[in-house]
């Protein structure tokens, strides 16, 4: 489980090194914009499914995709979030 999320972050990392022409994934890490308005769509569009109780796995898949996507675009490294969050254990 915890290897899909590791494999999207290395795509990221990969995509920002070896650019692909067209693909979304090198979109998102080069326009902070796009990415910033991703984020926050997907966010919305999370909320709105798991009221309606309908397509919630697909948008959270979406919002994973995205934060990591806008994560990597701002140069916010996955590792310092886990230390931060290890920090915070009680």
């Amino acid at each position: 489980m915890l290897n899909t999320l590791e494999n999207l972050f290395n795509l990221a990392r990969e995509r920002r090194k070896n650019p692909i022409k067209g693909s979304y994934t090198n979109k998102l890490l080069n326009d902070k914009s796009l990415s910033k308005a991703k984020i926050l769509e997907e966010i919305g569009e999370l909320i709105e499914a798991v009221e309606k109780g309908s397509n919630k796995i697909h948008e959270a898949a979406d919002v994973f995709y995205h934060l990591i996507m806008y994560l990597e675009a701002n140069d916010i490294k996955i590792e310092e979030v886990m230390l931060e969050l290890n920090k915070r254990k009680k």
